[in-house]
């Protein structure tokens, strides 16, 4: 992002008082080591992705930026879980499983959950918005921006876009802070899909815009 004008929307976008930081599937199953999705892991890890999401969220904790965490879930039994999709048929037969209260649904290393944050876990679907705690608990909390970070470019992260969207949210998506497969996938996804519908900017932006906040507190 360049241009006097640009910054200034970008600063006004990202008022602490009204922005929400979203981290998508950052879980230990998906992005972790041993997850179940080595090359998306390993996607996210080479790129600098994950380390950007843990630097963003260290951030939005010092300036009062309100953190919340999307998880995705499956209970053992599979119950009220999807199978209408090769995706979901193929994520039930992997050697790892997201599984409810396992490690794999952890918030992966090194993003540092703090006690204010907000973890919201779906047992269904693609988006984290989508029939999910997400909406109604930016509403609450007077969210007029959402920033996007995590995985995967492929899927839920644009998912998470749209409906933010769709929902009346202005969205802004660090691009340097998001990853999916194959790499150069990912900047395709920003520049022809994310880039008409969101704002996107560096986390280096981002941290900037949020070292020198305009703090309102939150009721």
């Amino acid at each position: 992002m360049t241009g006097n004008a640009q910054w200034e929307r970008l600063q006004e976008q990202l008022d602490p008082a009204t922005t929400v930081l979203l981290t998508v599937e950052c879980q230990e199953g998906v992005v972790g080591r041993a997850g179940a999705l080595p090359e998306l892991a390993a996607a996210a890890r080479a790129s600098g992705a994950l380390s950007r999401v843990a630097r963003l969220v260290g951030a939005a904790h010092e300036a009062d930026v309100q953190v919340m965490h999307a998880v995705a879930e499956r209970r053992p039994d599979g119950r009220g879980s999807n199978g209408n999709a090769r995706l979901f048929r193929a994520a039930a037969r992997l050697p790892v499983q997201q599984h409810s209260g396992s490690t794999a649904v952890r918030i992966a290393e090194p993003i540092e959950v703090a006690d204010q944050d907000l973890v919201v876990r779906r047992l269904h679907g693609l988006s984290p918005l989508a029939s999910t705690d997400v909406d109604p608990l930016l509403r609450n909390l007077g969210c007029r921006t959402l920033v996007v970070t995590g995985v995967s470019a492929n899927v839920a992260i644009p998912n998470a876009v749209f409906d933010a969207v769709n929902l009346g949210y202005t969205v802004v998506v660090p691009g340097d802070a998001i990853a999916g497969v194959p790499a150069d996938y990912t900047p395709a996804m920003i520049r022809h899909t994310l880039a008409l519908v969101s704002t996107i900017t560096t986390t280096e932006e981002v941290l900037r815009c949020w070292k020198s906040p305009r703090r309102v507190s939150r009721a």
